[in-house]
C-alpha cells in the first residue's frame, strides 16, 4: 500500500482516500458506493462519540476516527465481485491483509457478517454491525419520501416501516435490533442518531 503525505504513519498509509480508491476500484455500482458512504456516516459518528468518551484529542483522535471511517467504507468493497456467502467478506479481507490494512479493520469487517463466526468484541466491531443494515434501511425510507430526502425521515416512521415486511425486504430487521443491543444503546435513540449522521452528509449521499 503506497503512502501519502510526508510521514510513514499508519494514518497516512491507510487513509480514507486510500480506502475510497480501493472501494471504487472494486465497486462500480453507484448504489453500493452510496451504501458504503451511508454506513461510513453512521459509523464515524459512533467513532466520534467514542473518541469523546475516551478523551482522545489531536492525532490520536484523528487516527481513531479514520479507522472507523475506512472500516465502514471497505466493509462491502468485495461484494460486487464476490457476493456469495462463501466469498464475501472473506475474499475482501484476504486482499486487505495482503495490502497490510490494520487487523482491527479486518476483524470488524469479518464480524459484520453473522455467518463468519467472528465475534464482535470491540466498539468498532459493534458499531459497524449496528450501522450496516440500519443505514441501508434509512436510505430506503428516504427514497420513498416525495423529496427523496433523509431530512423527512423520522424515528417513528422508521419504526413503522420496520414492521412492514414488504418494505425493503432485503434488510434484516433482526440485525438492526441486535446491533443496537450489542452497542448498548436504545434502538430508537440509535435510529435517531444515525438519521442525524446521514443528514449531515445528505448531499454526498444523494439524499
Amino acid at each position: 500500500m503506497s503512502e501519502t503525505g510526508n510521514s510513514n504513519s499508519t494514518v497516512d498509509a491507510y487513509s480514507r482516500a486510500q480506502a475510497w480508491q480501493l472501494l471504487t476500484e472494486w465497486t462500480q455500482s453507484e448504489s453500493l458506493r452510496k451504501h458504503a458512504l451511508g454506513v461510513e456516516a453512521c459509523v464515524v459518528a459512533c467513532g466520534e462519540a467514542e473518541a469523546e468518551r475516551l478523551g482522545l484529542t489531536g492525532e490520536a483522535r484523528a487516527a481513531f476516527i479514520q479507522l472507523y471511517s475506512t472500516t465502514a467504507l471497505l466493509h462491502d468493497f468485495d461484494y460486487e465481485r464476490h457476493p456469495s456467502l462463501d466469498e464475501h467478506p472473506f475474499v475482501g479481507v484476504r486482499e486487505l491483509e495482503r495490502l497490510g490494512w490494520p487487523v482491527e479493520l479486518r476483524t470488524a469487517i469479518l464480524g459484520h457478517a453473522q455467518y463468519s463466526g467472528v465475534p464482535r468484541v470491540t466498539h468498532l466491531d459493534k458499531s459497524l454491525f449496528a450501522c450496516d443494515e440500519l443505514a441501508g434501511f434509512l436510505t430506503a425510507c428516504a427514497l420513498v419520501k416525495p423529496s427523496r430526502s433523509i431530512a423527512e425521515v423520522e424515528v417513528a416512521g422508521v419504526r413503522k416501516k420496520m414492521k412492514d415486511k414488504a418494505f425493503a425486504r432485503g434488510v434484516n430487521r433482526a440485525d438492526v435490533i441486535q446491533g443496537a443491543e450489542e452497542l448498548g444503546v436504545d434502538l430508537e435513540a440509535h435510529i435517531g442518531f444515525c438519521i442525524e449522521a446521514m443528514r449531515r452528509r445528505a448531499s454526498e449521499l444523494g439524499l
